[in-house]
C-alpha cells in the first residue's frame, strides 16, 4: 500500500521537473539563436589617445672635440697605456701613451742616408774637380802645341824644310780641333756635374725632412686633453676600439671629449615603427634601469632615408635625434655614452579617436569600417590620421557610441 501510495505522489513531481526542464532548453535554444549572427565589435569612445614606439637610445654629445693619435704621415704607434673610457680628463691631462719602436727605426735609417747623401756629395765634388783639372791641363798643352805649330806654319819655305813646313800646317788644324772639343768637353763635364749635384740636394733636403718628421713623431708619443671633459673612444671600421698592446696609425681618429652642455640621444626604429613618426613628435626618455627618473624632450632629427645599422643585420632602421638639456643632464648625473630607454608618441591628446587596425579596409582609395547598426552590418568611410602598431587614429567618419564590427567580411584589410 505504502508503494502505490510513493507511486502515485511522485508522478506529478516528475511531470513538472520534466516541463521545466524543458521550458529552460528552449529558453537558452532561443537566447544561444538570437546573438549568435552577431560579429564582435568594438564600442567607440573618446578617450585619451597615445600611439607610441619604445627604443633604446644613445647619449652622446652634439659638440665633440675630436682626439687623434699623435703624429704624422700615418706612422705607426703601439698604445702602451690610456685611461678607462668614461674617465673624466681636465685640459693637460695625459690621456693616451705610445711607443714608436719601428718610428726610431725609420729615423735611423733617415739619418744613415742623410750622411751617404753628404758622402757621395763630396765624392761627386772631388770627380768633378779631376776631370775638371785633367782638361784643364789638357786645354793648356793645346794652347802651347797651338802656338807652337802656328809659329813653324807662318814660316818662310827658305828657312825650314819643305815636309816640316807641311806637318806643321796640319798640326795646327788638329790641335785647333782638339782645342774645340776639350771645349766642348769641359762645357758639358760642368753641366752633367751641375745636374748631378742638384740631384743629391733633392735628395739630401728629402732625408732631411724624412729625418726631421721621424724626430717629430718620436716627441709626440703622448695624447693630451685639450680642456675638460669625459673621455670617450671611437670604434674603427671593424667595431673595435682602442685598446693597451693595440697598433694604431698617426692621424686616425682615438676617440672625443664631448661637450656636456650640448647633448643628444641617438636611436633608431624600424622602418614600420617609423611610419608615424616626425619631426617635432614628443618623447619620454629615462635612463636605462631607472624608469622614475623619466625627462621629455622632441625629436629634432630624422634620416632622410632607411639604413641597415650592423653588418649581421639586413633589417633596416631609420636613424633619430632628440635634443637633451644640459639640466636634465646634471639633474640627473648623465654622462657621454650612457643608454637611455626612449618613448616616441606618434600621436599624444588628452582626447581621441582610434579603431583597431584589423577593422580597417581599403575599397580603391576609400578607407572603410563596418558599423553594427540594428542587427545589420554597414559600409563607412572615414579618414585616418597617424597610424600605429595595432590602432590607427580616426580624425572623421566615427563617433562616439559607433559599434565597429572587428571582423569585415569584404575588402583589403588595412
Amino acid at each position: 500500500m505504502s508503494v502505490a501510495t510513493e507511486s502515485h505522489s511522485g508522478g506529478p513531481a516528475r511531470t513538472r521537473l520534466g516541463c521545466l526542464l524543458l521550458m529552460l532548453t528552449l529558453a537558452m535554444a532561443g537566447c544561444s539563436d538570437a546573438p549568435s549572427d552577431a560579429p564582435p565589435v568594438e564600442i567607440i569612445s573618446a578617450r585619451p589617445l597615445e600611439l607610441s614606439v619604445e627604443a633604446l637610445g644613445e647619449l652622446r654629445s652634439a659638440k665633440a672635440t675630436p682626439l687623434s693619435v699623435p703624429g704624422s704621415n700615418f706612422a705607426q704607434r703601439q698604445l702602451t697605456w690610456m685611461l678607462d673610457e668614461g674617465s673624466r680628463v681636465k685640459t693637460g691631462d695625459v690621456i693616451a701613451r705610445f711607443s714608436a719602436a719601428r718610428g726610431e727605426v725609420d729615423l735611423a735609417e733617415a739619418r744613415v742616408n742623410l750622411l751617404r747623401n753628404v758622402l757621395a756629395r763630396s765624392s761627386k765634388e772631388a770627380d768633378l774637380g779631376t776631370v775638371e783639372a785633367r782638361i784643364e791641363a789638357d786645354l793648356s798643352q793645346v794652347d802651347t802645341d797651338l802656338t807652337i805649330a802656328e809659329r813653324y806654319a807662318s814660316a818662310e819655305l827658305t828657312m825650314i824644310a819643305r815636309n816640316e813646313l807641311l806637318d806643321a800646317i796640319q798640326d795646327r788644324e788638329f790641335l785647333g780641333s782638339k782645342q774645340g772639343f776639350l771645349g766642348w768637353k769641359r762645357d758639358q763635364t760642368g753641366q752633367r756635374g751641375a745636374a748631378e749635384l742638384a740631384v743629391l740636394d733633392s735628395q739630401r733636403q728629402t732625408h732631411e725632412l724624412s729625418a726631421k718628421t721621424r724626430e717629430e713623431d718620436l716627441a709626440a708619443l703622448e695624447l693630451i686633453a685639450p680642456h675638460d671633459g669625459v673621455l670617450m673612444l671611437t670604434a674603427d671600421w671593424s667595431g673595435e676600439r682602442p685598446r693597451v698592446g693595440a697598433t694604431l696609425w698617426a692621424g686616425n681618429e682615438f676617440g672625443n671629449i664631448p661637450d656636456l652642455s650640448a647633448m643628444e640621444v641617438q636611436f633608431a626604429l624600424t622602418q614600420l615603427d617609423a611610419a608615424g613618426v616626425k619631426l617635432g613628435a614628443q618623447i619620454e626618455l629615462a635612463p636605462l634601469g631607472r624608469p622614475e627618473q623619466t625627462f621629455t624632450s622632441k625629436v629634432e632629427w630624422v634620416a632622410a632615408a632607411a639604413q641597415p645599422i650592423s653588418r649581421g643585420n639586413p633589417i633596416k632602421y631609420v636613424r633619430m635625434k632628440a635634443n637633451v638639456a644640459s639640466a636634465d643632464v646634471q639633474r640627473l648625473q648623465l654622462v657621454p655614452g650612457q643608454t637611455l630607454a626612449a618613448r616616441v608618441y606618434a600621436v599624444r591628446v588628452a582626447e581621441g579617436l582610434s579603431v583597431a587596425n584589423v577593422a580597417v579596409v581599403s575599397e580603391g582609395a576609400q578607407t572603410m569600417v563596418e558599423l553594427w547598426r540594428d542587427g545589420v552590418r554597414q559600409r563607412h568611410p572615414i579618414r585616418l590620421g597617424e597610424r600605429g602598431l595595432a590602432r590607427s587614429q580616426v580624425l572623421e567618419g566615427l563617433s562616439p557610441g559607433d559599434a565597429v564590427v572587428l571582423t569585415p567580411e569584404t575588402g583589403e584589410k588595412s
